[in-house]
């Protein structure tokens, strides 16, 4: 007599075996088709049957639990039940054609869940055939690939960022660079070749003392970051500043295990901002300080001077009868005089003098380290080269009002003491001093 056995609901109907030897005793049959259920019921892969039309027969666990449906909403349905509508129809159209012709199909199909999420799958579907070669049904392994895909895309998308965004470099826990990106052969002029195991040693400019690098390492030991702005130098050797963040990437176990340089040179804004700084702090029309910036030169000499010591003198001219060269000659003359005198005064001056038009036709001479004895010949030198020189229009003089420093002093009484000095009667065309 024949023995029945039960498979259980949603199991794989007889003629989904039939590569088990019937020949077998039915018990060793029974047995064989237990374990080949059990193994592949718990299989990590999803597994499902199909009849030759697409209609699923049985479905595993994890193909249950991928999809979100029960076995129940699966069974007598066709694999659409899943479909996204986002897989191409070029897709299909090659999947069946392959299944039809006998062939093992392999690829990688995007699938929606019962709850509306979408996931990739990788799929191999086989196609199963009788002993006359007719396919009977369908065997599909399929595995949850999504986390795989999603992986994929933000490599992608990194491995984007990395080409078209800011410069960066990647070293190892040593600091030796593993990887530049093309940005970062545009800054510095290095390929790739020329930089890989190196260090950003050789990028340095030689204008940031031990003081610099120390904090800088001290903010990746204990933030695992830092950003400011630094000078490097590029493969034709000129030095150029960046705004640059360094980021200390760790392991699962909090050790270093490589840096990430991200960095964009400012040449033009550094550019931009001195010339913005020049011109709030000069005189329009003659490019000598303005009354601005000279209050605060002489603020900080005298806090200097009252600190450390130390002479320093000043200076206020003025040019004589000055309105009546605007009133004969028009203002535009009266401007290119104020420039040229500007000029011609400039030429006598050192580098730490400073030059500062106080307004109209006033002008102020902060002299650095110089006692009354040393300004007092300058001051004559300026008063005769003022005199002799061939200005636009019209010839002038200057009368100028000369003090030095003394202890106690404030930017005030040396300010009062020079014009003093310079408007004293009898002083036109001539230097007065007030010490």
């Amino acid at each position: 007599m024949t023995q029945q056995h039960e498979f259980p609901a949603g199991g794989p109907s007889p003629d989904a075996w039939d590569h088990i030897d019937a020949s077998d005793s039915p018990g060793t049959l029974v047995q064989s088709l237990k374990h080949f259920y059990t193994a592949v019921e718990h299989s990590p892969m999803a597994t499902a049957i199909t009849d030759p039309s697409g209609r699923l027969l049985y479905v595993n666990r994890r193909f249950v639990a991928i999809t979100g449906y029960s076995r129940d909403e699966l069974i007598g349905r066709t694999s659409s039940v899943i479909k996204s509508g986002k897989t191409s129809p070029e897709t299909y159209r090659e999947l069946w054609r392959t299944l039809q012709g006998g062939e093992i199909w392999r690829g990688e199909m995007l699938n929606r869940r019962k709850c509306g999420e979408e996931y990739w799958e990788y799929e191999v579907i086989t196609p199963i055939k009788d002993e006359h070669g007719k396919v009977i049904s369908f065997i599909t392994v399929k595995e949850d690939i999504s986390e795989r895909k999603r992986q994929e895309e933000e490599l992608r998308l990194l491995a984007t960022a990395f080409e078209t965004g800011q410069a960066t470099l990647i070293a190892n826990a040593e600091m030796r660079i593993e990887r530049v990106n093309q940005a970062f052969t545009a800054i510095t002029g290095y390929a790739a070749e020329e930089v890989l195991g190196n260090t950003p040693r050789m990028f340095k400019s030689g204008r940031h003392d031990a003081s610099f690098y120390a904090g800088l390492w001290q903010s990746l030991a204990t933030r695992g970051h830092w950003q400011g702005e630094i000078w490097n130098r590029n493969k034709r050797g000129e030095i150029y500043p960046v705004w640059q963040s360094i980021t200390a990437v760790k392991d699962a176990d909090g050790k270093v295990r490589h840096y990430v340089s991200v960095f964009h040179n400012i040449t033009e804004r550094k550019q931009m901002e001195q010339t913005l700084t020049r011109e709030a702090s000069r005189d329009h029309l003659t490019g000598a300080a303005n009354r601005r910036t000279f209050d605060r030169a002489l603020i900080t000499a005298v806090r200097l001077a009252e600190k450390e010591g130390g002479d320093f003198a000043l200076m206020l001219f003025d040019i004589d009868h000055f309105k009546a060269v605007n009133d004969t000659h028009g203002h535009d003359v009266g401007d290119a005089v104020l420039t040229a005198l500007t000029a011609c005064v400039q030429r006598r001056l050192r580098k730490t003098d400073l030059l500062a038009r106080w307004g109209g036709e006033e002008f102020t001479l902060l002299l650095s380290s110089t006692p009354m004895e040393g300004a007092l010949p300058l001051a004559e030198r300026l008063r005769s080269d003022v005199a002799g020189a061939e200005l636009p229009g019209a010839s002038v003089t200057i009368s100028i009002g000369l003090t030095s420093y003394h202890p106690g002093d404030v930017a005030r009484d040396l300010l009062m003491r020079a014009d003093r000095a310079c408007t004293a009667p009898s002083r036109e065309g001539a230097t007065g001093s007030r010490s």
